[in-house]
C-alpha cells in the first residue's frame, strides 16, 4: 500500500541530567483552529483470537451484595471494554466477547445502538468527540463506525490487530494502533487515511495529545514517540538509556499536554516532557532495588497511570495490587494502597483528588489521594472488573467485567 507516511526520528539524549518538571505556558488553539489544521493534513486515499474464559477463580469471588443501581447484561461473554459518552455522560458503550459492542442508555439501560457484523471479541468502543458516532474494533482488526442517530454503519476497515483505537478530541478523525508496528489515522466518514510506520514492535498503546497536533504512542519494545499528525514525522523517540526495558501498557497526559506518564512490564512509570522529549521523572516501588527479572519471574507490570488535576500527583497502578501515589516533582511516594489482587485500571476523578480503581476481585474502590485512605468499596460483580468510566461529576462509574454484565454504581460521598 503506497499510503504510508513516515517521517524522520529524532533521537534526543543529552549527558546532562535534567530534574526539574518543565510546565508549558502556550495558550491551547481553539477547536476550530485544530480542525482547520487537519484538513491540511495531506491524506491518501487507502482502500478500504479473543477467546477469555475469565478469572480462573471466578467461582469463589461470590458477591455478598450488590451496591449497582442497575446492571446491563445483553452481553453472552465478558464484557472487555466501556466508555462514556463525552457531550452527556447519558450513554455508555461497551465491548465484549461475543462480536457486539452496544450503546446505551445509563440511566435505564435501553439499548440505544447494537453494533454487530463483528468477527471476533470487540475490545474497543468509543465516542466521537462531540457524541455523534460510536467506533468499534475488534481483535482481529476490524473497525466498524456507527452514526447514533440513525443507527447506521457510515464506515469500515480491516488493519492488523488492534492494539487500542481513540478519536481526536475535536475532528472527526479516528486513530489506531497495531500489532504490526503502525499508527493508523483516518477522516470519517470519507476514509482518507495516513499511516505512522515504526519498526515491526507492537504499537501497544496511544493517546492524542490536547492540542489535536500530537500524538503519543507506545511500543512492544519499550520505545516511546510523540508523533507530528500534520508532518507525518516523528517528533521525539525516547529509548535507550532513558527509555523503557520492556513493553509500554498504558499512557497518559496531565490537563495541558505538556507531560506524558508511561508505563511498562518492565515495573517502571517514565514522566517525558512532550515538547523536548526528555524523559524528566521517574517512579518506581522500590527505587534502586528493582533487578532484572529472571526468565522465570514475572516483573511487576504496570497496568495504569494518571495525573491528578487538582493537585501535584500522578497515580500508578500495579498488577500486584499496589497503588502507589506519587509526588509529582520529586518523585517520591506519597501513599501506597494496597489491594488484594490485581489492579487492572485507574481514574482519577476530573475536579478532585480522589483516585478509583477496579481490581481483579471485581471490586471498585475510591481512595482519597490526601491521605492515601480508603473512601469507598463497591461490589456486585462475580468475576473480574476489566475497565470503567467514571463521569464528569464524579456521580457514578459504568464497569465492564469477565461475568458478562456491565454495572452503573452510584458514587456517594459525605463531602457530595
Amino acid at each position: 500500500m503506497d499510503n504510508n507516511t513516515q517521517g524522520d526520528t529524532i533521537d534526543l539524549y543529552g549527558d546532562e541530567e535534567i530534574i526539574e518538571v518543565i510546565d508549558l505556558n502556550d495558550m491551547d488553539p481553539e477547536p476550530d483552529d485544530l480542525a482547520d489544521d487537519l484538513e491540511d493534513i495531506d491524506f491518501e486515499d487507502a482502500g478500504n483470537e479473543g477467546d477469555d474464559e475469565g478469572w480462573e477463580t471466578e467461582d469463589e469471588m461470590e458477591a455478598e451484595q450488590d451496591d449497582s443501581e442497575l446492571t446491563f447484561s445483553k452481553h453472552k461473554g465478558s464484557v472487555f471494554c466501556v466508555s462514556l459518552d463525552p457531550a452527556t455522560n447519558s450513554m455508555a458503550v461497551t465491548g465484549g466477547e461475543d462480536d457486539k459492542a452496544y450503546v446505551w442508555r445509563v440511566s435505564d439501560g435501553e439499548v440505544l445502538l447494537e453494533c454487530t457484523g463483528h468477527k471476533d471479541s470487540v475490545t474497543c468502543a468509543v465516542f466521537s468527540h462531540d457524541s455523534s458516532m460510536v467506533a468499534s474494533g475488534d481483535m482481529g482488526g476490524l473497525i466498524k463506525v456507527w452514526k447514533i442517530e440513525t443507527k447506521e454503519e457510515i464506515w469500515s476497515f480491516e488493519v492488523a490487530d488492534l492494539e487500542w483505537l481513540e478519536w481526536h478530541p475535536c475532528a472527526a478523525v479516528l486513530l489506531a494502533g497495531t500489532d504490526d508496528g503502525n499508527m493508523w489515522m483516518w477522516k470519517i466518514p470519507s476514509g482518507e487515511c495516513k499511516t505512522f510506520q515504526s519498526a515491526a514492535s507492537q504499537a501497544t498503546c496511544g493517546k492524542v495529545l490536547p492540542d489535536g497536533k500530537r500524538a503519543v504512542v507506545g511500543y512492544e519494545d519499550g520505545t516511546v514517540r510523540v508523533w507530528d499528525l500534520k508532518q507525518g514525522n516523528a517528533a521525539h523517540v525516547i529509548k535507550g538509556q532513558d527509555g523503557h526495558r520492556g513493553a509500554l501498557t498504558c499512557l497518559s497526559c496531565n490537563k495541558d499536554g505538556s507531560l506524558v506518564l508511561t508505563g511498562s512490564v518492565d515495573g517502571f512509570a517514565k514522566l517525558i516532557n512532550t515538547a523536548t522529549g526528555k524523559v524528566v521523572g521517574q517512579y518506581s516501588l522500590d527505587v534502586g532495588k528493582v533487578k532484572p527479572s529472571q526468565h522465570d519471574e514475572e516483573p511487576n507490570s504496570i497496568e495504569s497511570v494518571g495525573f491528578c488535576n487538582m493537585l501535584p500527583l500522578v497515580a500508578v497502578a500495579y498488577l500486584d495490587g499496589t497503588l502507589g501515589v506519587y509526588d509529582l516533582s520529586s518523585q517520591v511516594m506519597r501513599h501506597r494502597c494496597q489491594h488484594e489482587a490485581g489492579i487492572v485500571h485507574l481514574q482519577w476523578e476530573d475536579s478532585s483528588s480522589v483516585v478509583s480503581t477496579c481490581c481483579l476481585d471485581g471490586a471498585l474502590r475510591l481512595w482519597d489521594a490526601r491521605t492515601g485512605s480508603i473512601m469507598a468499596e463497591y461490589h456486585g460483580h462475580s468475576a473480574e472488573i476489566l475497565n470503567f468510566a467514571i463521569n464528569r461529576e464524579g456521580t457514578f462509574a459504568v464497569t465492564a467485567s469477565g461475568d458478562n454484565q456491565s454495572k452503573v454504581f452510584c458514587l456517594q460521598r459525605p463531602d457530595r
